[in-house]
């Protein structure tokens, strides 16, 4: 069985070849894009299916040609190379045509989270300096709510597209309606194409990071295709007729960049569906042959605990690439669907470093190119742990050691439209002087997979510091303390992230300290002002009321004791508040469903 193995491995070699010669760093005025790779799959691939998407099917002809209505009625908007725009809409045959359009004119677009509201949404399209803001009906409420406190025009600079799920819904006075812009522009190729180059901004993907509000993560046309020829020729490994199953919100780079990434520079078709829905996985799969699919690791855990069917592994799906696969499901997913293809990979938006598993390997995020470190950390400090010289110290192999990437001109940290978020993810005289390192916030260790070609293999531990992984998003708990500190009834709080068995992730738990003249606090007023005041991936699933905060000399806030005892009431001396799935109200925390909690019973 090794031999086998290490004769499977052999054989990655050809497409290793490839990706490595597509990786190889190109200089930054080389002339390439993500919309010139559509305008080649319609000169190539002509009346092959691009794109599926609630029962529209259109080629790449006609795919191509959509996106260059929505070029070209951009163009006639006064929007040219540099600038920028913001897009908030669900996954749909729009959202895509509206990034290639915006991107054959070199426009810079900002993907708005479709969760966010309020506060958030109004800081996120106004960090960008975004001259425009393109929306959909389905989100036109939250919208609406912030349009008057942004720096744009009404009427002009607000660009409406409908939406066939909401056709109740039409352009409010205050915006342009895009269709009508669209329908009458020509279709032509927008002559800017082919001047565009790889070392301009594509994308701000946003992502939490570790304080603060959402930060904008830029993202190159160069770092999106090799991303995007990394994942269609090494990772998936598509080609025109295959036809790649995305069901990730397109405005996170999973989806985006490995999925719509491995269309473009492949030519392998797409179905895309609005939202993931398990009951309706299997026949998707099978009613439009979709043999690739990106994943991320709670939608496999949705999957693996679906009630099985006859046939599970005689779907078409067999390769499969996306993150976030934990090892309890990793080979009961694999077996049960007949996958024949794993490939995990690692990184992250801003990240200056990728990992893949390339070579097929079970329970491993893979290798990476470039230069890394694993170095010691205090989990319960919440800091690296130096020597005397203030050097990071390297941790022995296997042992798990926060991940650093070091930064050179072939990786480049782009970091975010922020220079001081920038720098503060910048270590540096890490190892020695002059050196500089991207601190991914994250714990690896290397792990012995066999015959490897040479390469070191990496195993995610956890995420580390003020950040954790709750509904497929991000959660600062800068952000999410800052907001319940708020609520007039709290006196400080401490928010961290605690595992649920069963779940993916953190699920958000706050440490709450109430102000001196309060004795209990108010559960439905607080409720109300969580839910109002943050998207819900982010507010806490437990409450527990201290007497105090523990912090260190310096004032930094500990959470390693209140990790490990997580929400088990007794070792918790104060009391304990719980919002259960698919209630709106925290209500106190009792042990039957402490003990429905552990047996993974309580539907999170």
């Amino acid at each position: 069985m090794s031999l086998l193995k290490d004769i499977a491995t052999l054989g990655q070699l050809p497409a290793l070849l490839r990706l490595k010669k597509g990786m190889t760093p190109r200089p930054e005025d080389v002339k390439d894009c993500f919309g010139a790779r559509v305008e080649a799959n319609a000169a190539n691939l002509g009346t092959q299916s691009a794109i599926v998407c609630e029962g529209k099917e259109l080629n790449w002809i006609e795919f191509n040609g959509l996106s260059n209505q929505y070029a070209n009625a951009f163009k006639a908007q006064g929007l040219d190379r540099g600038d920028t725009v913001c897009i908030m809409m669900e996954n749909r045959i729009e959202f895509l045509a509206l990034l290639i359009g915006l991107n054959k004119l070199g426009v810079t677009a900002g993907l708005l989270n479709t969760n966010l509201t309020g506060r958030s949404l109004k800081h996120c399209i106004s960090v960008i300096e975004a001259k425009k803001c393109i929306f959909g009906a389905e989100v036109i409420a939250a919208v609406a709510e912030v349009q008057g406190e942004l720096e744009l025009a009404t009427g002009t600079d607000f660009l409406f597209v409908s939406d066939a799920s909401c056709d109740d819904v039409s352009c409010p006075e205050w915006a342009l309606d895009l269709d009508t812009l669209q329908q009458a522009a020509e279709a032509v190729n927008p002559p800017e194409t082919g001047d565009n180059t790889i070392g301009q901004t594509a994308l701000y993907i946003y992502t939490s990071g570790t304080t603060g509000l959402p930060k904008a993560a830029v993202m190159s046309n160069r770092r999106y295709l090799i991303s995007a020829d990394m994942s269609g020729t090494a990772g998936l490994k598509t080609k025109p007729g295959n036809r790649i199953y995305l069901c990730l919100p397109l405005y996170h780079a999973t989806g985006l960049l490995l999925g719509v990434g491995s269309s473009l520079t492949t030519g392998a078709g797409m179905f895309v569906r609005r939202k993931f829905s398990a009951s309706a996985f299997r026949s998707d799969i099978r009613d439009n042959n979709c043999t690739h699919m990106v994943y991320i690791g709670e939608l496999c855990r949705y999957l693996t605990n679906i009630p099985g069917e006859t046939g599970d592994a005689q779907i078409p799906l067999h390769s499969i690439m996306g993150n976030g696969m934990r090892p309890d499901i990793w080979m009961g997913f694999k077996q049960r669907y007949g996958i024949q293809r794993i490939c995990e990979i690692y990184g992250a938006s801003e990240g200056n470093v990728a990992f893949a598993n390339l070579m097929n390997k079970d329970l491993t995020v893979g290798m990476t190119s470039a230069e890394v470190v694993l170095v010691q950390y205090d989990v319960d400090q919440d800091e690296i742990i130096r020597d005397n010289q203030g050097r990071c110290i390297e941790v022995r192999k296997g042992d798990a050691g926060l991940l650093l990437g070091k930064i050179t001109p072939d990786t480049v940290f782009e970091g975010y439209t922020d220079p001081q978020a920038t720098e503060g993810k910048i270590l540096r005289n890490a190892l020695s002087d002059g050196d500089a390192w991207f601190n991914t916030g994250d714990l690896m260790r290397v792990v012995d997979v066999g015959f490897t070609l040479g390469y070191d293999h990496y195993q995610f531990v956890d995420r580390v510091g003020d950040t954790f992984r709750w509904k497929s998003e991000n959660v600062s708990t800068n952000e999410v303390g800052e907001i319940i500190n708020g609520f007039d009834q709290v006196k400080f709080c401490n928010v961290y992230g605690v595992e649920i068995p069963g779940a993916d992730g953190r699920a958000g738990m706050a440490s709450i300290t109430l102000n001196d003249n309060v004795t209990s606090l108010d559960l439905e007023e607080f409720s109300s002002f969580v839910r109002d005041a943050l998207p819900s991936y982010a507010v806490p699933v437990f409450l527990r009321i201290d007497a105090d905060i523990d912090v260190t000399g310096t004032f930094k806030m500990l959470k390693g004791d209140l990790r490990k005892q997580g929400y088990d009431i007794e070792q918790i001396d104060g009391a304990v508040y719980v919002m259960k799935n698919g209630e709106t109200v925290y209500t106190t925390l009792e042990a039957d469903y402490v003990e429905a909690l552990d047996a993974a019973n309580a539907g999170f």
